[in-house]
C-alpha cells in the first residue's frame, strides 16, 4: 500500500526522493515524510499529501546525498504527524520506513516496554525499528546483522529501508511480501516500491526477492539471505518510458488512462493475435496447453476490479472451453480450506502483481499441486515470478487509483486465452472462432469511437451528480460490467452504488426504486436483450430514472430510457470491453463535477500489498 523511495549516491538526495514520493503517491497519501543524513540525522514528517510535506520543508536543512522517504496508507494508527514515517530509533541514530504489516508487533512491543523503551506513535514500524536497535546493542553487531536477526522473529509482510547516522554512505533494505526495486546508476542507487521513480535516472534494475537483505552504497550492492549467504543480483532492463508516467496534457491520470485504451488493448493483442491468419500465439498458454485442455477446473483468484475481470472470464471459459470455472475473492480463498486437486489451473489476476491476498492464495494453491497462471500488468512483479506461466497485459503504468485500462487489458488477455484453449480443445467451431477473432481485433477502433463521444457522457454525468444512490443492472457478460460500473462510481464520486444481475432486481433491490434513483442498465444487444427490456419496463413502472448503455441500431430501449449512450455493436463475448468505457467516463465526470480528487480517492491506495 505505502510508497517508499530512497537514494544513495553523489547528487542531492532530497529532490530525487520528493519527486519519487509524488510518483508513488497513488500508493497512499495519508501522510508523508523524509529522512536525510547531512551533519546528523534530519527527519521531517507531515500529515496529508506530499505537497503538504513540501510546504512544511521550506527553509529546512535538506542537504545530504543519502535519504529515505515514505508516503503512507494508514494501517496501524490514524493519519497524523506522529504516525507518519520515517520513524527514529531510541538512540536517535537510526531512521526507517516500512511498507507492510508486522502481525506480531504487540508481542514485540511488550518485550521492549519491559526493557524500558517508550513509544511515540501507534505504528508497528516504530516497534520493529526499536526491536532492531535493541538487537544491535545487545549483540554488539552490525546493523545488517541486527536486521537479519530481527526479521527471523517477525511475522508479517515488510519492505524496510534504514539509514544509520554512524554509516552515512550505506542503506540497508529488506523485503518479504511487499515490492522493492533497486535502480543501478553510475556511483548511485535508487530504491522504490515500483519503477516509476527510477526510470528517469536508469533503466537497469534489480527486483529484490523475499527474505533478502540488501546493503547498498553509492558504488556497491550486496544481497544476502536471512542466513547471511550472498545472493547474485539479477539485473533487468526496464521497458518503461517517462511519457507513460506523466499526464501528457490531460487534467487527470484517470482521464488519460481511459483515453489510452484503444492503444493499450491494441498493445495487448499485438504479436499475439492475427485475425487474418486465424491464429493466437501465447507462449504461456502454449507451453501449458495440455494442463489447460485436461484441467478439471479453472479457478480465477483476484480482488476488486480484477475479480470482475475474472467473472467475465468465467463466462468465457465455460462457454468457449466447456471447463468448469470458479471465481474466488483472494481475501476469502486464502483463509478457507479450499479443495484443490492436482491439475486444477489457478488464474491469478492482478494489475500490480503484488496484491497481498492474491499472492498468499496462489502460494497456498501451488503447494497443493495446482498450475498457477498469472495475468498481470507489472513486469517482474511477485505474482509473475511465483506463477508457473502467465501473460502480461501490457497496459503500461496505471497511476490513477481506480483501475480503468488495466481492466480492459485483462479482458483482452482472458478472451484470447479462452479462444486459444477452446479452438485447441474443439469446443468452438472454426467459423465461430474466426468470427470472434475479427470481433476482438475491431475492439480498439470501436473504443476510440466511444471516446470520441465522451462529451455526451459528461452531460449525463452532470445531470446525475447530486444523486445519493445508483443501481447498476446487467445480464450475462454485462452483469460483471454492471458490478465494475458500480465500483467505479463508489471509488471516484463517493456515491453509494450497487451492481446486480438484472433478474435479481425483483428479489430485493427493486424496493429502493423511486423517482430519485438512477438505474444504469448495461443493455447492449445480446441473447438477453428481450429480458433486459422487461426489466427496464419494471423500473419505469415505479418511476425510476433509467440510464442505458445500448448498441447501435437499438430502437426499443432508447424509446424507454431517460438517457442513453450508444456504443458500437459487437458480439456479446467481447462487448464488455466496450460497455465498460461509458461507465468509466460516467464515474470520472461525476467525480470531477463534485470537485473531487479522482486520481487519489479518499481512503484508497492503488496496490493493496497489506491484508
Amino acid at each position: 500500500m505505502c510508497g517508499i523511495v530512497a537514494y544513495v549516491g553523489q547528487r542531492q538526495a532530497y529532490p530525487v526522493i520528493v519527486k519519487g514520493l509524488k510518483r508513488l503517491e497513488y500508493r497512499g497519501y495519508d501522510s508523508s515524510g523524509i529522512a536525510l543524513l547531512h551533519n546528523g540525522l534530519h527527519v521531517y514528517r507531515k500529515k496529508g499529501k506530499v505537497a503538504d510535506l513540501e510546504e512544511y520543508l521550506v527553509g529546512k536543512d535538506l542537504g545530504g546525498s543519502i535519504g529515505i522517504g515514505h508516503t503512507r496508507w494508514a494501517t496501524h494508527g490514524e493519519p497524523s504527524d506522529r504516525n507518519a514515517h520515517p520513524h527514529t530509533s531510541a538512540s536517535g541514530k537510526l531512521s526507517m520506513v516500512h511498507n507492510g504489516i508486522i502481525e506480531n508487533y504487540t508481542q514485540l512491543k511488550q518485550e521492549l516496554l519491559r526493557k524500558g523503551y517508550t513509544f511515540h506513535s501507534d505504528t508497528d514500524t516504530e516497534v520493529l525499528l526499536k526491536f532492531i536497535e535493541d538487537i544491535q546493542i545487545n549483540n554488539e553487531c552490525a546493523l545488517e546483522e541486527a536486521v537479519r536477526i530481527a526479521l527471523r522473529r517477525v511475522v508479517g509482510t515488510y519492505v524496510i529501508l534504514l539509514i544509520d547516522q554512524e554509516h552515512p554512505d550505506t542503506l540497508i533494505a529488506a523485503r518479504k511480501g511487499s515490492p522493492l526495486v533497486i535502480g543501478i546508476g553510475k556511483g548511485e542507487h535508487f530504491l522504490a516500491s515500483d519503477a516509476t521513480p527510477i526510470v528517469e535516472y536508469t533503466k537497469e534494475v534489480v527486483y529484490v526477492n523475499d527474505y533478502e537483505v540488501a546493503i547498498i552504497k553509492p558504488d556497491e550492492l550486496i544481497l544476502k539471505n536471512l542466513g547471511n549467504e550472498r545472493q547474485t543480483p539479477f539485473i533487468t532492463k526496464l521497458d518503461l518510458e517517462m511519457a507513460a508516467i506523466e499526464k501528457g496534457g490531460y487534467d487527470h491520470f484517470m482521464l488519460k488512462e481511459i483515453n489510452e485504451q484503444p492503444s493499450t488493448i491494441q498493445d495487448c493483442l499485438r504479436g499475439r493475435m492475427d485475425a487474418a491468419a486465424g491464429t493466437i500465439t501465447m507462449g504461456g498458454v502454449q507451453n501449458h496447453l495440455t494442463q489447460f485442455l485436461q484441467a478439471p477446473r479453472i479457478i480465477m483468484v483476484a480482488c476488486g476490479t480484477s475479480w470482475h475481470a475474472g467473472l467475465v472470464a468465467e463466462y468465457l471459459f465455460e462457454e468457449l472451453c466447456r471447463i468448469p470455472v470458479e471465481v474466488e475473492y483472494a481475501s476469502e480463498f486464502r483463509y478457507r480450506n479450499p479443495i484443490i486437486h492436482p491439475g486444477d489451473v489457478i488464474v491469478a489476476i492482478s494489475q500490480s502483481g503484488e496484491t497481498a491476498d492474491t499472492l498468499v492464495a496462489i502460494e497456498k494453491a501451488k503447494e497443493q499441486g495446482a498450475i498457477i497462471f498469472g495475468v498481470v500488468n507489472a513486469v517482474g512483479s511477485s505474482i509473475a515470478r511465483l506463477s508457473h506461466a502467465g501473460a502480461y497485459t501490457h497496459a503500461g503504468p496505471e497511476i490513477g487509483v481506480a483501475s480503468t485500462k488495466a481492466f480492459t487489458a485483462q479482458l483482452a488477455v482472458l478472451t484470447m486465452m479462452a479462444l486459444k484453449v477452446g479452438v485447441e480443445k474443439g469446443t468452438i467451431s472454426t467459423k465461430r472462432y474466426e468470427h470472434l477473432l475479427t470481433e476482438l481485433a475491431s475492439i480498439p477502433e470501436k473504443v476510440k469511437l466511444i471516446l470520441d463521444k465522451a462529451e455526451a457522457i459528461r452531460k449525463i454525468a452532470e445531470k446525475y451528480q447530486d444523486a445519493r444512490d445508483f443501481l447498476y443492472l446487467g445480464r450475462g457478460y454485462n452483469f460483471p460490467v454492471a458490478l465494475e460500473g458500480a465500483l467505479k462510481l463508489k471509488e471516484i464520486s463517493y456515491i453509494h452504488a450497487e451492481g446486480y444481475p438484472a433478474a435479481e432486481m425483483k428479489h430485493g433491490p427493486i424496493a429502493l426504486v423511486d423517482d430519485q434513483l438512477p438505474v444504469v442498465f448495461v443493455a447492449t444487444k445480446d441473447s438477453y436483450h428481450d429480458k433486459i427490456v422487461s426489466n427496464i419496463q419494471e423500473i419505469k413502472a415505479r418511476k425510476g430514472k433509467v440510464l442505458a448503455i445500448v448498441s447501435e441500431g437499438d430502437e426499443i430501449i432508447p424509446s424507454m430510457a431517460d438517457d442513453v449512450f450508444v456504443v458500437p455493436e459487437a458480439d456479446e463475448i467481447v462487448a464488455p470491453m466496450l460497455s465498460v468505457i461509458p461507465l468509466q467516463l460516467l464515474s470520472y465526470y461525476i467525480g470531477v463535477a463534485k470537485g473531487l480528487d479522482v486520481d487519489k480517492p479518499r481512503n484508497l491506495a492503488k496496490s493493496v500489498t497489506v491484508e
